[in-house]
Protein backbone atom coordinates (compact mmCIF):
# COMPACT_ATOMS: atom_id res chain seq x y z
CA UNK A 1 0.00 0.00 0.00
CA UNK A 2 1.55 3.62 -1.37
CA UNK A 3 0.51 6.27 1.18
CA UNK A 4 0.13 9.43 -0.70
CA UNK A 5 2.78 11.31 1.22
CA UNK A 6 5.01 8.21 0.18
CA UNK A 7 3.39 8.28 -4.03
CA UNK A 8 4.50 12.92 -3.44
CA UNK A 9 8.08 11.91 -2.57
CA UNK A 10 8.41 10.03 -4.99
CA UNK A 11 7.33 12.45 -8.00
CA UNK A 12 9.24 15.38 -6.60
CA UNK A 13 12.74 12.74 -6.87
CA UNK A 14 13.73 15.32 -3.86
CA UNK A 15 13.70 18.31 -5.11
CA UNK A 16 11.89 21.41 -3.61
CA UNK A 17 8.26 21.39 -3.65
CA UNK A 18 5.92 24.75 -2.63
CA UNK A 19 2.48 24.41 -1.90
CA UNK A 20 0.22 26.45 -3.08
CA UNK A 21 -3.43 25.49 -1.85
CA UNK A 22 -4.18 24.46 1.72
CA UNK A 23 -7.83 22.97 1.85
CA UNK A 24 -9.80 21.73 4.99
CA UNK A 25 -12.90 20.42 3.67
CA UNK A 26 -14.51 19.57 7.26
CA UNK A 27 -14.07 23.73 7.37
CA UNK A 28 -14.73 24.65 4.07
CA UNK A 29 -11.85 26.36 4.00
CA UNK A 30 -8.86 27.11 1.55
CA UNK A 31 -6.09 29.60 1.50
CA UNK A 32 -4.04 30.34 -1.06
CA UNK A 33 -0.14 31.35 -1.65
CA UNK A 34 2.90 29.91 -1.35
CA UNK A 35 3.70 27.50 1.77
CA UNK A 36 7.14 25.59 2.23
CA UNK A 37 6.85 22.21 3.68
CA UNK A 38 8.01 21.53 6.87
CA UNK A 39 11.39 19.75 7.35
CA UNK A 40 9.96 16.58 8.56
CA UNK A 41 8.28 16.40 4.91
CA UNK A 42 11.01 17.01 2.69
CA UNK A 43 13.05 14.25 3.72
CA UNK A 44 12.93 10.86 1.53
CA UNK A 45 10.01 8.42 1.97
CA UNK A 46 12.80 6.32 3.39
CA UNK A 47 14.09 8.48 5.91
CA UNK A 48 10.42 9.68 7.06
CA UNK A 49 9.90 6.00 7.50
CA UNK A 50 13.03 5.53 9.50
CA UNK A 51 12.31 8.42 11.47
CA UNK A 52 8.95 7.26 11.92
CA UNK A 53 10.10 3.35 13.07
CA UNK A 54 12.86 5.60 15.35
CA UNK A 55 9.59 7.46 17.13
CA UNK A 56 7.63 4.33 17.85
CA UNK A 57 10.56 2.00 18.95
CA UNK A 58 10.53 4.95 21.67
CA UNK A 59 13.85 5.38 20.01
CA UNK A 60 15.35 1.40 20.89
CA UNK A 61 18.05 1.44 18.09
CA UNK A 62 18.05 -2.33 19.42
CA UNK A 63 14.93 -2.28 18.26
CA UNK A 64 15.79 -0.75 14.86
CA UNK A 65 18.84 -2.82 13.91
CA UNK A 66 16.08 -5.63 14.12
CA UNK A 67 13.10 -4.15 12.34
CA UNK A 68 15.90 -3.21 9.53
CA UNK A 69 18.54 -5.41 9.78
CA UNK A 70 21.36 -3.67 10.08
CA UNK A 71 24.41 -2.55 12.67
CA UNK A 72 24.25 -0.12 15.34
CA UNK A 73 27.32 1.54 13.43
CA UNK A 74 25.15 2.36 10.41
CA UNK A 75 21.66 3.10 12.75
CA UNK A 76 23.44 5.79 14.37
CA UNK A 77 24.76 7.10 11.22
CA UNK A 78 21.82 6.65 9.28
CA UNK A 79 19.94 8.37 12.60
CA UNK A 80 22.96 11.49 12.49
CA UNK A 81 22.05 11.65 8.26
CA UNK A 82 18.58 12.29 8.57
CA UNK A 83 19.16 14.99 12.21
CA UNK A 84 21.54 17.09 10.47
CA UNK A 85 18.84 17.65 7.72
CA UNK A 86 16.67 18.69 10.33
CA UNK A 87 17.32 22.47 11.44
CA UNK A 88 14.05 22.98 12.77
CA UNK A 89 15.73 22.46 16.45
CA UNK A 90 19.49 23.14 16.84
CA UNK A 91 20.71 21.75 20.07
CA UNK A 92 23.90 20.57 21.53
CA UNK A 93 23.26 17.57 23.47
CA UNK A 94 25.63 16.99 26.60
CA UNK A 95 25.82 14.31 28.44
CA UNK A 96 26.78 14.96 32.08
CA UNK A 97 28.57 12.22 34.08
CA UNK A 98 27.67 12.65 37.75
CA UNK A 99 30.87 13.33 39.47
CA UNK A 100 30.70 10.47 42.13
CA UNK A 101 30.00 7.99 39.30
CA UNK A 102 33.10 9.74 37.69
CA UNK A 103 35.26 9.52 40.66
CA UNK A 104 34.42 6.16 40.66
CA UNK A 105 35.32 5.07 37.07
CA UNK A 106 38.58 6.94 36.95
CA UNK A 107 39.49 5.45 40.82
CA UNK A 108 38.92 1.43 38.67
CA UNK A 109 40.90 2.34 35.81
CA UNK A 110 43.95 3.89 38.76
CA UNK A 111 43.71 0.52 40.31
CA UNK A 112 43.81 -1.07 37.32
CA UNK A 113 47.06 0.66 36.38
CA UNK A 114 48.36 0.35 39.90
CA UNK A 115 48.10 -3.54 39.09
CA UNK A 116 45.60 -4.08 42.32
CA UNK A 117 42.99 -5.19 41.09
CA UNK A 118 41.94 -7.39 37.52
CA UNK A 119 40.33 -6.55 34.14
CA UNK A 120 37.97 -8.62 35.03
CA UNK A 121 36.71 -6.73 38.12
CA UNK A 122 37.09 -3.51 36.54
CA UNK A 123 34.21 -4.56 34.07
CA UNK A 124 32.27 -5.53 37.08
CA UNK A 125 32.58 -2.26 38.80
CA UNK A 126 31.81 -0.56 35.44
CA UNK A 127 28.59 -2.21 35.13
Amino acid sequence: MVHEWQALTKMTEGRDLKVTRVHVPEAGISIEGEFALPPLARLSADDQLFAAVFLKTHGSIKQMEKYFGISYPTVKNRLNKIGSRLDMVNIDVVIEEPEKEKEDRLDLLDKLGNGEITLEEVLKGLE
